[in-house]
């Protein structure tokens, strides 16, 4: 007779664990902030059709990662359990906190009692009439509930980014910058060599409970509106290919030298035997003319018979002077 298979109860359940855990990490992250106006939901998604993000009741968002069959049917019971309850009795008897511990039981069922555990990881937020108030569920695998005061990141490489958004998350922040926030922590995993990521807003799901609201403060933000509100990357710098433009300053520039007034030179002093130099005046000081031209006037000129130069003082009648003997 053959003995059948046996393992341990902490072996299952550690085999379980490892099974939803690795799951969870595949899948894309999501990261819920409290802000000023209210709660933000980010998820990165590549599909337009499957959500990541849904409205549960009037004040109550839902987010969640991991295997997408799985924690829609989550959602949906979700819904419905919220509804009934609000028809039941009264809307403002729906709050977080009960819709949290619903799921906390479910999961735990389902993590106990069945073979394969579910491979999600849902949050549930419920937001207040001040920022203090808002509140933040975690809830894990195996129905594990965690409150987080202000933010929480979930899927892939949480711890890493939880600790990013740890350091850089500051209380009160407004829609703007908790957006920037959220999409710098979910790109700061996953770059090349280990170096933050770029983030195109057509693949950000992003949503907001919005506490100015009096019923329904559930709404979906647009991608134009997402790019609209996203900060605008600073213009890239000119590459060494590129001529620098007229409003650079030029490196290493060379002053000219000033202008000299035109001061007269005194001519050098004559060697002997030499007649003096004369000087130069601006009349003087004309374009040399080309050579021909210069030949063919020294041709003409010397075809000219030269000038006897006369002079007009008289011939003395008398003759030469004899000189006189002693």
């Amino acid at each position: 007779m053959t003995m059948p298979y046996y393992a341990s109860v902490e072996q299952i359940m550690r085999d379980r664990s490892e099974l939803a855990r690795k799951g969870i990490a595949r899948g894309r992250s999501v990261a819920v902030l409290s802000y000023a106006g209210g709660v933000l939901f980010m998820a990165e998604t590549s599909s337009t059709a499957l959500r990541k993000v849904s409205e549960i009741y009037d004040r109550i968002g839902f987010a969640a990662v991991g295997r997408y069959s799985e924690f829609d049917n989550l959602r949906t019971a979700g819904i419905r359990l919220a509804d009934m309850r609000g028809y039941s009795y009264d809307r403002r008897d729906v709050s977080g906190r009960q819709l949290a511990n619903s799921y906390a039981h479910a999961l735990n069922s389902i993590f106990t009692e069945q073979q394969k555990p579910f491979e999600v990881e849902i949050c549930v937020a419920e937001v207040g009439t001040t920022q203090e108030a808002d509140q933040l569920y975690r809830i894990t695998y195996d129905g594990t509930i965690v409150p987080e005061p202000n933010f929480l990141v979930m899927g892939g490489q949480a711890e890493a980014m939880t600790q990013t958004l740890r350091e850089l998350y500051r209380p009160g922040p407004s829609l703007e910058d908790a957006l920037a926030l959220g999409v710098r922590v979910l790109g700061s995993i996953g770059g090349a060599n280990g170096a933050p990521r770029e983030i195109p807003a057509d693949q950000l799901e992003v949503a907001v409970l919005d506490r100015t609201r009096l019923q329904r403060a559930f709404r979906r933000i647009p991608t134009a509106a997402v790019t609209d509100l996203l900060p605008r990357p600073p213009a890239a710098a000119a590459t060494p290919d590129e001529p620098a433009t007229a409003e650079e300053p030029i490196a290493d520039a060379v002053e000219l030298p000033t202008a000299v007034p035109d001061v007269a030179v005194p001519p050098p002093d004559p060697s002997p035997g030499t007649p003096p130099a004369m000087p130069h005046t601006e009349a003087e000081t004309t374009v040399a003319e080309p050579e021909e031209a210069r030949t063919t006037e020294a041709d003409t000129t010397a075809d000219e018979p030269a000038e006897v130069e006369t002079t007009d003082a008289p011939a003395s009648e008398s003759g030469p002077e004899k000189p006189s003997t002693a």
